[in-house]
Formats: structure tokens, C-alpha cells, sequence
């Protein structure tokens, strides 16, 4: 349903984006990642066909932004940053001009704004103006104006921003009951919404594409993925550290706490002994009195810094 080539913008001596390709297919909610100013919303901007490419293409249910234009956003519904409304009007007009310049009219229009009126819980503010809504109402109003004739393609731009927690989890949820039909591609900082939401991850830093696959792939490329944390009472932080550090399997070793009573130690194991490591330690340690094992999860947050920030990550583990 989206279908990026090659994409490309420059504005004036910045190249914000830098040859990017990936598709989206129906089913699919695609997060898009990366630091600010990374060109997350630049690359979406320009699958909407809101500004054009300088190099490459981008197509959408088939049909190329620049080339047919009006048939690629007749399928595409858009929420920008920071949820532009124009304020003047009450959430009730804005929602029932938006239906109107998609086309919508009579029965079909008020169909339309009472669905999405209930999808986004904003029938306590209806009749309100979009200037006296507070932020997460604006945001819900502009999210509702997106899906308002029920799109085959969603592009959200920090769908969940402004929002509380209890609104955050209800977008969250919409997304991904909406996910199961259409083609969605969201922009977000907050890792947990990949969780969340997402089918499939794309990482983008300096303009560049660095990471595309499952949030489980992602997590495996975690230094924390396999890594096992061990509580071992009675012993020291120097003797752990010399027996555990004979297991062949064994990456490198840090002490997370250490006290007369014992020592907590996590081990992160080569990546061809992932899966095998608690058993390989259970086996080495025989002996030991273990008060806590445990292994641990690949860490989003760890395999984000590791690929947009490595010089720091670097700097930091030489440091350690």
C-alpha cells in the first residue's frame, strides 16, 4: 500500500533525507523511529505528497505522489505534527468540514463524523471551539479528522503526543484494531509504543534507514538479549567474576551490586550462546548458593542508542 524508492530532500545544504526505501502492506502498522531531526517527519510529509521529493519515488495504493497526486490522497489519511486544527471552528464543524472536502455529503457525512465522534471520545467536547480544547482534545480532533472517510492508508506523525496515559493507551489500541486492515506508518519517541502497536520497526538517523524488522528482531540485536542475572550469597565480586569468566560462552561480566552477604552479577553471552547461557552458568556455578537467576529481555531503548548514538554507547562501555 506505501512504497518508498530512493527518497530524497534537500533543503538548501541539508539532505534530511537520504535515499530511503521500505513499503508498508495492509495489515501492517509500520513504526517509524529516530532521533529528532532524523527526517521522520520529512520522509512522511512526502508520502502524503504535503511537500515533493528532490530524488526517488513514493507511492501509495499504487499511485505516485507527484505523478497522480489526487488518486494517492484520496487513500491516505494524515495526522501532522503538533495537530493543526483551524481553531475557530467548533470540533463538530472542523469534523463535518473534513468531511465535506472528502467528498462526504448528507447521510454519508453524518455517518462518518458520529463514527469517528465515538472512535475518539470527543462527544463531551463537540460542540466546543477547537481554541478552548485542551491539548490532548485538539490532538484527538485532528487524529478523528484523519480517519474520518475510513482511508485504506494511515500516516500519523506522534499520534499519541499530548496525550495522558489513559488516552495514550485507548490511541494505542485504536491503532492497532484499525492495523488489521489498513496500512499504517507512525512516527513516536516512545519506545513502549512499539510494543504496543507496531508489526514492524524502521530506525532512521541522519536521513538514513538503520534498522527495519520486528520489534523482536530488533530486540535481539540487544546486548541485554540472553544476558543473565545472578544473585550469589556468601561470595565476592573478584571470585565471581574469575569462575564465570572462564565460561567460553561468556561475553563480559559486570557487578550490579556487592555486600558482605553476596554479590549480584549480570553475564552477557556471545551471541551464538543467547539461548544456552543460564543453563551453561547453572552447570559452571555447581556449588554456589544462588538466592536469584533470571535472564533477561533485549532492550529497545539499548538497541536505539546502540545504532543512532555509537560513538557515545562506545565511549561509554571503553569507560565501564
Amino acid at each position: 500500500m506505501i512504497k518508498v524508492q530512493n527518497l530524497a530532500k534537500v533543503f538548501g545544504a541539508k539532505r534530511a533525507v537520504d535515499g530511503v526505501s521500505f513499503s508498508v502492506e495492509r495489515g501492517e502498522v509500520l513504526g517509524f523511529l529516530g532521533p529528532n531531526g532524523a527526517g521522520k517527519s520529512t520522509t512522511m510529509r512526502m508520502i502524503t505528497g504535503f511537500i515533493p521529493p528532490s530524488a526517488g519515488t513514493a507511492s501509495v495504493g499504487g499511485f505516485d505522489v507527484v505523478a497522480q497526486p489526487i488518486q494517492a490522497k484520496r487513500l491516505v489519511g494524515y495526522l501532522p505534527e503538533n495537530a493543526p486544527a483551524y481553531t475557530d471552528m467548533t470540533v463538530h464543524g472542523f469534523l463535518n468540514f473534513a468531511a465535506e472536502i472528502r467528498g462526504l455529503t448528507g447521510d454519508a457525512k453524518k455517518k462518518a463524523v458520529y463514527r469517528v465522534v465515538e472512535m475518539c471520545f470527543l462527544e463531551s467536547v463537540l460542540h466546543q471551539s477547537v481554541e478552548t480544547l485542551s491539548k490532548g482534545y485538539r490532538h484527538r480532533t485532528c487524529f478523528a479528522q484523519s480517519i474520518i472517510h475510513d482511508p485504506e492508508v494511515l500516516v500519523l506523525d506522534e499520534p499519541t503526543d499530548g496525550l495522558d496515559p489513559n488516552q495514550k493507551h485507548e490511541v494505542r489500541q485504536l491503532i492497532r484494531r484499525m492495523g488489521e486492515k489498513k496500512a499504517i506508518i507512525f512516527s513516536t519517541h516512545i519506545l513502549e509504543e512499539v510494543d504496543a502497536s507496531c508489526s514492524r520497526v524502521i530506525i532512521i538517523d541522519r536521513g538514513r534507514v538503520v534498522a527495519n524488522g520486528t520489534p523482536d528482531e530488533l530486540r535481539a540485536r540487544s546486548d541485554w538479549a540472553g544476558a543473565v542475572t545472578l544473585r550469589v550469597g556468601g561470595l565476592t565480586g573478584a571470585a565471581a567474576r574469575d569462575q564465570l569468566g572462564r565460561i567460553p560462552e561468556v561475553k563480559h561480566i559486570s557487578i550490579v551490586a556487592e555486600d558482605p552477604s553476596g554479590v549480584s552479577v549480570r553475564v552477557y553471552p556471545k551471541p551464538s550462546a543467547t539461548r544456552q547461557l543460564a543453563r551453561v552458568i547453572g552447570e559452571a556455578t555447581h556449588g554456589w548458593r544462588i538466592e536469584e537467576l533470571h535472564t533477561e529481555e533485549g532492550r529497545l531503548d539499548e538497541v536505539f542508542r546502540n545504532i543512532t548514538m555509537p560513538d557515545t554507547v562506545n565511549a561509554r562501555e571503553e569507560k565501564e
